[in-house]
């Protein structure tokens, strides 16, 4: 039988999501407390793969196990105790036996938090930018965005993927309470795609690069052209959405 975990993490103690050798992940800490509690051996497959330092406000992934789950919230206390304060599961959903984690979603949310006053408090889950930036530009930088689908000058080289396309469906800066915020919403995204796609709209913001630049660095399919990659803490996966998954 296939179920799916619905959970949330702090990215700052993991070497990301998935499982490395000689790293503390957070796919290895949830296997280890589902075996644990479930006394067998147990791999999960996330929704995605999050970089290290990256956070997910929400993540799906779904494991197999031959038997029937008499009580889930008894099974959600137990991994809640034994995975630490950094990760939350929430629910526990029985799904069809080829439900899939990662293929199924149709699409994925991610936000990234910037403030431009010095905090004591947001500086963990935000970056930090004295300057101020022009949004309006970098609100028409995004704007671009979605009409192009090849973004391999905002992939991390050498991947194993097959394809640099994804389909991008909403891209915006808006204020919310004291940070600005970048929402970006696709089917998919590439390996480190979202940093870089901020870090490129932060150097429109600056005024370094024109709207017009943006556009041609996208086309010149060239990693070293667009912008830095930003800093990790302030990227949260926010969503994951399912056809079969209601919110």
């Amino acid at each position: 039988m296939r179920y799916f975990l619905k959970l949330s993490y702090n990215g700052a103690p993991f070497h990301g999501w998935q499982v490395q050798p000689n790293a503390v992940s957070v796919q290895s800490t949830i296997e280890e407390a589902l075996s644990t509690v479930l006394r067998e051996n147990i791999s999960i497959v996330g929704a995605g793969r999050t970089d290290t330092g990256v956070n997910a406000r929400q993540m799906y992934a779904h494991f197999d196990y031959d038997k029937e789950i008499p009580d889930f919230g008894k099974l959600i206390n137990s991994l809640n105790r034994l995975v630490g304060k950094d990760i939350a599961i929430y629910d526990i959903i029985k799904v069809a036996d080829d439900a899939h984690a990662r293929f199924d979603a149709t699409a994925r949310t991610y936000k990234y938090f910037v403030t431009h006053q010095k905090s004591p408090f947001l500086y963990p889950l935000s970056w930090h930018c004295p300057q101020s930036l022009d949004y309006e530009k970098m609100n028409e930088a995004c704007e671009v965005l979605k009409r192009h689908i090849d973004f391999t000058s905002f992939s991390k080289l050498h991947t194993d993927v097959k394809t640099n396309n994804c389909r991008i469906d909403y891209a915006h800066w808006q204020q919310e309470g004291e940070m600005m915020v970048f929402t970006i919403t696709a089917d998919r995204f590439l390996r480190n795609m979202v940093r870089a796609v901020v870090g490129t709209l932060v150097e429109v913001g600056r005024g370094k690069i024109s709207v017009e630049e943006f556009e041609q660095i996208i086309l010149k399919k060239d990693r070293c052209s667009a912008g830095t990659s930003m800093p990790p803490q302030a990227l949260f996966l926010w969503k994951v959405d399912y056809d079969y998954i209601a919110e």
